[in-house]
């Protein structure tokens, strides 16, 4: 798994390496339990099984029926303790952790991981394991920031047998034009003469309800690589282009360097003719974030050319945003160097929605299965 996020790291000198007390500091957390004697929250079961390889679009026979086993990289998956968190996490981690924070290394970023596996997981079986700190690497500077990459790896068993090993690697780090700790000055910020103005859709379609750059707060950029430039470059033509592999036809969406049907390299573009339906969508309440004003909402929408993308949803209020709803694409200028797709959901006739019966029957004649409500009109 590729870190991606610019992390090109380059050590410090060898002199600078012995005045860093921080990372003397740190090293010695090598070899310290992060979890003892954690547990799965769930055994391994089929329908965690069948909702990984739905997302991914995995349909390898391996995955279903009799003698049914789990995909290996699902391999995290059963360890992971959800908002609660696991009982068994030791005070060490936090501990290294706060060690960073209090250096102002308040970011952070998932790089890497890496995966063993040594036999494979089938229903029924039981998932524990242990972590323990791994490495701490001395202190990096990195295109997002100054920081130490920190390896954590768990060693996973089913049934008491062992069944595998993960290795997740992450940066904590101090951003780029940041201070590294509170002792150093912070810079006065530089005010914005003007406040991005409060944009609205399409004259053509009415006044818009979505989510408003507040103050003077940006958008967050995009992360354009090598892999998507071609997609953000048409988005900012006001295009949306889907990607069509030339050995096979199937469109895709994201971009990938690569066919996931039939592993073909070669790829052409076609553009999206932009209506759609909301798949599945969220309204956003909190954490409040500086760029929006909630509530605001944010759906999955099915092109008709079949790919899913996700998008802001917009021409409605967010309460009134249903799974089955009718959209159409625009694009948004945010400013002078950002166009964003987003959704319009205001041409959708009221009586369609809002006849008393706001079921999911009132959307696709009753024949909905409760599954498709599965991530989708949820309130965050």
């Amino acid at each position: 798994m590729d870190g991606g996020a610019g992390v090109a790291e380059s050590e410090l000198a060898e002199d600078e390496l012995a005045e860093d007390e921080l990372y003397v500091r740190l090293k010695a957390f090598e070899g310290q339990a992060a979890v003892t004697g954690g547990e799965g929250k769930d055994p391994v079961n089929e329908p965690m099984i069948r909702h990984w390889c739905e997302a991914l679009g995995d349909t390898g026979p391996a995955y279903r029926g009799p003698g049914a086993v789990a995909p290996p990289t699902m391999l995290q998956a059963w360890t992971m303790g959800g908002l609660s968190g696991h009982p068994g996490r030791s005070p060490a981690y936090d501990t290294l952790f706060g060690l960073l924070d209090e250096a102002g290394c308040t970011s952070v970023v998932a790089t890497d991981c890496e995966q063993e596996y040594l036999r494979p997981l089938r229903p029924g079986d039981r998932v524990t394991f242990d972590a323990v700190i791994e490495s701490v690497s001395p202190r990096k500077t990195t295109k997002l920031g100054t920081g130490y990459f920190v390896t954590t790896r768990t060693d996973i068993r089913a049934d008491g047998e062992p069944a595998g090993t993960h290795r997740f690697r992450i940066l904590k780090y101090a951003p780029a034009g940041q201070p590294e700790s509170e002792s150093e000055p912070v810079p006065e910020p530089v005010p914005v003469p003007e406040p991005v103005p409060e944009l609205v859709s399409n004259p053509a379609r009415g006044a818009s309800a979505q989510p408003r750059t507040s103050g003077t707060s940006r958008r967050p950029r995009p992360v354009i690589n090598r892999d998507n430039a071609g997609f953000w470059a048409g988005v900012a033509r006001h295009q949306l282009l889907i990607q069509r592999c030339t050995d096979c036809a199937t469109l895709r969406f994201p971009w990938l360097p690569g066919c996931n049907s039939c592993g073909g390299e070669g790829w052409d573009t076609v553009e999206a003719a932009g209506s759609g339906t909301v798949f599945s969508y969220v309204v956003l309440h909190h954490p409040p974030f500086p760029a929006f004003d909630p509530p605001y909402a944010v759906g999955l929408v099915e092109l008709a050319e079949g790919v899913r993308m996700v998008a802001d949803v917009v021409g409605v209020a967010p309460d009134q945003v249903r799974i089955g709803m009718p959209v159409q694409l625009e694009f948004r200028d945010v400013d002078e160097d950002l166009v964003l797709p987003v959704f319009n959901g205001g041409a959708t006739e009221p009586s369609a929605l809002d006849d008393g019966d706001t079921g999911l029957s009132a959307l696709d004649g009753g024949d909905t299965d409760p599954s498709a409500l599965d991530g989708g009109g949820r309130q965050a």
